[in-house]
């Protein structure tokens, strides 16, 4: 699916001066948030957003009614609903834009909302096609608003920590970095009932080609390719960040995928997967299913002298030559979700005009390897990139 700009993203992309947030915010200033996308991984951003304080919510958006009843009434009546998200970015008291939409429709939002003068918290990954990358950084590069990537980890302070470790030298040449990420649908992910009454289905599409209204597509999107990219945009784009982030290099030059349908037959998209990357002088490789949930999702760094294995829940530090029983020589753990951190760096940069702690170009990077990873898929299995013309 191509990406086609309306009037106000044509504007900013073309390089042309967007309206800069003009507003000086005094430290314990409230900032002034619009939502748009009210689904659940909205709830779980506004839940950082109350442990941080000093916002209100002023507007939401979303095609289904229920969805913007719930942000509504989180925010004491005080958010105007809306269906189109034309008319939260249409309020010039609104400081700033959270975004959770499906992936199709991320660029063309955030794109309007820089162009209309917002700050953006963009929810990965932040494009749905490669051709969009180069639109969306040309946006925000072109402009003066704040666009914070959704890749918490990012924030979150024993990723930081682990990265400071791997470019410290503590694991010596790091030639492999082992990623997975391992779900079950079937117990964890059981689709909502939905009140078709109260969806804007046609909106929901936008540029996606127009069909039938189907549950599944609606609650499980991610997993069709009209609007969104399966489990290499959704889980592996957050382990390819750090591993981006960590090795200094974030092009994969050759991209190998090995994708079947065997659980969800109904899904374009496969649903379990191994897949390897070559970057140049190391080498990524993600496995992941859809049909157990066992061990979750991590990364494995390693090097000639050490071992560093990270998930969510802390890091374990691993040394070549040490005996079993003195392994592993460093462990942290997780203190708190990194999305309170991650939010709280946005707000502070709405403040204070720095850039935040993942910027256009890490979203942009990491979505565009899940992608080259699904171009692979799709061309046999393989595909050496960047594309010969």
């Amino acid at each position: 699916m191509s990406y086609k700009p309306n009037r106000r993203s044509f504007i900013i992309g073309s390089g042309l001066t967007a309206l800069a947030s003009a507003k000086a915010f005094g430290a314990n200033d409230t900032i002034r948030i619009g939502v748009i996308g009210a689904g659940g991984r909205m709830r779980s951003l506004l839940d950082a957003a109350d442990t941080i304080g000093s916002y209100e919510i002023a507007a939401v958006s979303d095609v289904y009614t229920p969805h913007c009843d719930a942000v509504k009434s989180r925010s004491n009546g005080l958010a105007t609903a809306h269906v189109d998200y034309h008319e939260v970015l249409d309020k010039k008291a609104i400081d700033a834009v959270i975004i959770a939409t499906p992936d199709h429709w991320h660029v063309r939002i955030a794109t309007d909302a820089i162009a209309a003068g917002k700050d953006v918290y963009l929810e990965k990954p932040v494009t749905h096609t490669l051709e969009e990358g180069v639109a969306l950084t040309r946006a925000v590069r072109s402009g003066k608003q704040i666009l914070q990537c959704g890749m918490q980890q990012r924030s979150w302070s024993h990723f930081r920590n682990a990265v400071d470790l791997i470019q410290g030298g503590s694991l010596g040449r790091v030639t492999q970095v082992r990623t997975y990420w391992w779900q079950n649908y079937n117990t964890n992910w059981a689709p909502k009932p939905i009140d078709v009454s109260q969806l804007d289905w046609k909106f929901w599409l936008g540029s996606a080609p127009d069909q039938p209204f189907s549950p599944e597509k609606y609650n499980r999107w991610r997993w069709f390719w009209n609007f969104g990219g399966g489990a290499m945009t959704d889980l592996f784009t957050h382990w390819i960040d750090i591993v981006h982030w960590a090795m200094k290099s974030d092009q994969p030059v050759k991209a190998q995928m090995l994708g079947d349908k065997y659980i969800f037959d109904q899904w374009d998209c496969p649903d379990t997967i191994q897949a390897a990357f070559r970057y140049p002088g190391f080498d990524v490789v993600y496995e992941g299913a859809m049909s157990s949930s066992i061990d979750d999702g991590g990364l494995e760094f390693r090097g000639t002298e050490a071992t560093l294995k990270l998930t969510r829940s802390g890091l374990n530090l691993y040394r070549e030559g040490v005996k079993n029983d003195q392994n592993p020589v460093l462990s942290e753990h997780s203190f708190r979700d990194g999305t309170i951190s991650h939010m709280a760096n946005f707000f502070e940069c709405i403040k204070s005009r720095r850039e935040p702690n993942a910027p256009v170009e890490t979203g942009v990077a990491s979505a565009r390897a899940g992608q080259i990873g699904n171009l692979a898929y799709r061309r046999d299995g393989q595909v050496v990139w960047p594309l010969k013309a």
